[in-house]
């Protein structure tokens, strides 16, 4: 008698036990902290500096650092606050033979390796600053080599491997004056000791963004760009512009083309860290054709979600700050910044996490649209 009663409360206390398991369960799956757009329009920006680096189209956080942040000037070179931008302070003095930055990459698993493509992405009316390639860091900035890519001119974006820093991709968008064989997607597996091209065009066709997705870093993204920059031009756009996507580590690229124009001009593609099978692009085209578009399964099909050409000319640069706040849901908003350039298209939101962001880029926040 005694045993069975004694079977009856081991039964009871475990389907007790299980009901509360899946409870937990199911609150798991729940984010702890939702921040929707509502919550955005109190913020106030406030320009952070530093007031002598010139004109900025790059920045970075540091995983784990959140007071830390790099920016690469397109005059100025590099600088670092480790204080949330209350002070700045030139790392790259001494070390660069040119003093225009595209892009700076720190790595997340070993911050202290900081990657920088030389020579502003974006081109100018006036004048666009050229780099000559790309140069490391293994002690946070205190010092820095060129390894190599001399020729690019131009770079867009520097990648990352986020958990092998010895994989490093580079978007060279190539020289703007001339024809060049210079322009594509680089691959080194060495940490920068050699190169290899990966994706090309032709001569006249660069790489204007690109974007890894960081649940599956096998998976990549490329905007590539016709384009010629004259004296007293720039040709923007044309049958070779296109999006591709690796799913091998950029071994092989595949163009993507369903739902997208069938020509444009520059363009940025990012894909989300919360949510690998959302991507969006930013593309400057032709008429109402140009805008924001946003992919749901991967990059095969594609669908315009804004169509207001303001996002063609002016369109951000953001860096996220990474903040300790355990599944945090945000919605995502793009700012948009006055540009010198109405054929200009800078980079689409590339978050590392989907938890809080900054932005630094030409000056002033000008508009926030909803995707």
């Amino acid at each position: 008698m005694k045993s069975k009663s004694l079977l009856l409360v081991c039964a009871i206390l475990m389907a007790f036990h299980s009901v509360d398991a899946q409870r937990r369960n199911k609150k798991s799956d729940q984010p702890s902290i939702i921040v929707n757009d509502s919550l955005f329009p109190g913020l106030k920006w406030r320009n952070i500096g530093p007031f002598r680096g010139g004109r900025s189209v790059t920045s970075s956080g540091v995983v784990g650092q959140p007071h830390t942040y790099y920016m690469g000037t397109t005059g100025g070179g590099i600088w670092k606050t480790t204080d949330d931008g209350i002070t700045w302070k030139n790392v790259s003095d001494g070390f660069l033979k040119t003093g225009t930055v595209g892009d700076i990459a720190v790595s997340e698993s070993h911050p202290n390796i900081v990657v920088v493509g030389m020579g502003e992405h974006a081109a100018r009316g006036v004048m666009t600053s050229m780099g000559d390639g790309v140069y490391k860091s293994t002690d946070a900035g205190k010092t820095w080599k060129h390894i190599g890519l001399d020729f690019t001119r131009h770079i867009s974006d520097v990648i990352i491997h986020p958990t092998n820093p010895d994989i490093l991709f580079v978007a060279a968008q190539g020289a703007q004056y001339g024809p060049s064989e210079d322009r594509g997607i680089y691959r080194s597996t060495n940490g920068g000791q050699s190169w290899e091209k990966v994706l090309y065009v032709n001569t006249i066709t660069g790489a204007s963004s690109l974007s890894m997705d960081k649940n599956n870093p096998l998976v990549l993204y490329a905007a590539m760009w016709q384009h010629e920059r004259t004296p007293w031009t720039i040709t923007s756009g044309g049958a070779s512009s296109g999006f591709y996507k690796s799913t091998d580590g950029g071994t092989t690229w595949d163009k993507m083309e369903k739902g997208l124009p069938k020509e444009f001009g520059k363009s940025g593609i990012s894909v989300s860290r919360a949510n690998s099978e959302v991507v969006y692009a930013v593309i400057e085209a032709e008429g109402e054709k140009g805008g924001v578009y946003k992919s749901t399964d991967a990059g095969k099909t594609w669908k315009q979600t804004n169509k207001d050409r303001i996002n063609i000319a002016h369109v951000l640069g953001i860096t996220w700050k990474f903040l300790p706040i355990p599944k945090m849901k945000i919605s995502c908003t793009y700012s948009m910044l006055p540009s010198p350039n109405p054929l200009m298209v800078e980079k689409p939101l590339r978050p590392f996490q989907p938890h809080m962001a900054i932005t630094m880029t030409y000056g002033f926040i000008r508009r926030t649209i909803r995707l």
